[in-house]
């Protein structure tokens, strides 16, 4: 194969993917501009969202690569099966490192501008905030990936190029959308802050 033949296999693989990824940040961009009230409503949430997503990114991006891995060294199938306890265990853990993270990620954004002297919620509402969107957010992704991952590969694809945008569109729309039902459901269930 030529290194001509190889560019163009690669952008035929990923362009689409890059397509979506694109569309998928805009629609992120306008669900996050609608949320003018709830920022409002929960000082700091604004400081959040930046890292929350990037979490979504970094956790679910490295289970897809995990999983593309094992498939390319025969250690899992491209199915979901009830006795594939890698598969389990990797989304497991990628799923407890996104609520770790999203608690992580609220508690300093709780102190940064605590210390700085910013008006902040309180650190209950942050954490209740990040983690409720992280596990909705991470259950949502753990599927995408999984399916993505699977579904690539099982046509030829070279899933290890498809994660990368797909993790991403998929993070952040969903990330934005089930931050904006968590951020709802807390102050619902809390009172207003």
């Amino acid at each position: 194969m030529s290194i001509r033949d190889a560019a163009v296999e690669a952008y035929r693989e990923a362009l689409p993917a890059l397509v979506a990824s694109l569309v998928g940040g805009l629609v992120a961009g306008v669900v996050l501009g609608g949320m003018r009230a709830e920022l409002r409503a929960v000082p700091g949430l604004l400081v959040l969202v930046p890292a929350l997503l990037a979490t979504r990114g970094n956790v679910y991006g490295s289970l897809g690569a995990r999983i593309a891995t094992a498939l390319h060294q025969g250690l899992i199938e491209p199915r979901v099966t009830a006795g594939d306890r890698r598969l389990r265990a990797a989304a497991a853990a990628a799923l407890g490192n996104g609520l770790l993270a999203s608690t992580f990620a609220a508690t300093a954004v709780f102190l940064i501008l605590s210390v700085l002297g910013s008006r902040v919620a309180p650190l209950p509402v942050l954490v209740g905030i990040a983690v409720l969107a992280g596990l909705l957010s991470g259950v949502v992704l753990v599927v995408v990936v999984v399916t993505v991952v699977f579904a690539g590969y099982r046509r030829g694809r070279n899933p290890d190029t498809l994660v990368g945008p797909i993790v991403t569109t998929t993070g952040d729309v969903f990330g934005v959308v089930f931050l904006l039902v968590a951020v709802r459901t807390v102050l619902f269930l809390g009172g207003a802050v």
